[in-house]
C-alpha cells in the first residue's frame, strides 16, 4: 500500500474522556461564578464607602414649566472630574432609560427601573459635552455631562439623548440657569 492510501485509511481517535471535559467546563464555570461574586462585592464594598452621601431629592409634585425635555439614556454619575471614579449610593450607578425635564426647579430624571430623582436648579455648576463618564466611551460631544452638588459632594452626571442635536440647547439652558442661581446667591455677601 501507499503511503496515501495508509493516510487515507487511518481514523481519529473517538473522544472518550468526558469526565475530563466535563471537569474543565465545571472549574470554568465555577471560576465565572466566582469573579461575578467578586465584581458584586466590589459594588456593594463601593455602596458602604459612599454611604455618606445624602438620599437623593425626590421629584417634586408640581414640577413647573419645562424648558426642555429630553429622552435617551442615563450613563451614570461620578466624582465631578473623576470620570472613572463611579457614584452606586442610591442607585446612581445603575445605567437606564431616562428622561429629563428642565424646570425652573432643577431637572427631574425619570428612570423606569431606577429610581428616579430631582438634580434642584440651586445644585446645578454647569453642563458640557463631553465623551466618557463612568467607564463608557462614545464619540467625542456625544455626551451631555451635568455637574451638580450632593450634600458636599461634587457630581457629574452623564446622559445622552436619542436626538444628540439636543444636547447644545441643554448645556446652554443649564449653563445660564447656574451663572443666574450663583449670581443671585452672592450678590449679598460683600
Amino acid at each position: 500500500m501507499t503511503p496515501l492510501i495508509q493516510l487515507a485509511e487511518q481514523k481519529s481517535a473517538e473522544v472518550t474522556d468526558w469526565a475530563g471535559r466535563i471537569g474543565w467546563v465545571a472549574g470554568l464555570l465555577l471560576f465565572v461564578a466566582f469573579v461575578y461574586w467578586l465584581m458584586r462585592q466590589g459594588w456593594k464594598w463601593r455602596g458602604s464607602l459612599q454611604s455618606g452621601l445624602p438620599a437623593l431629592p425626590e421629584l417634586p409634585q408640581a414640577p413647573g414649566q419645562a424648558k426642555l425635555t429630553l429622552a435617551g439614556r442615563y450613563h451614570g454619575s461620578t466624582t465631578a472630574g473623576h470620570w472613572l471614579d463611579r457614584i452606586v449610593a442610591h442607585g446612581l450607578g445603575v445605567r437606564s432609560r431616562a428622561e429629563l425635564t428642565l424646570t425652573d426647579q432643577g431637572i427631574t430624571v425619570v428612570r423606569p427601573g431606577a429610581n428616579d430623582f430631582l438634580i434642584p436648579a440651586d445644585a446645578l455648576r454647569e453642563a458640557r459635552l463631553d465623551k466618557g463618564i463612568a467607564g463608557k466611551v462614545l464619540t467625542e460631544g456625544g455626551l451631555l455631562v451635568v455637574t451638580w452638588t450632593h450634600g458636599d459632594t461634587l457630581l457629574d452626571s452623564g446622559f445622552r439623548s436619542d436626538r444628540a442635536a439636543e444636547h447644545a440647547a441643554w448645556v446652554e439652558a443649564i449653563n445660564s440657569m447656574s451663572s443666574t442661581n450663583h449670581a443671585s446667591t452672592t450678590e449679598g455677601a460683600r
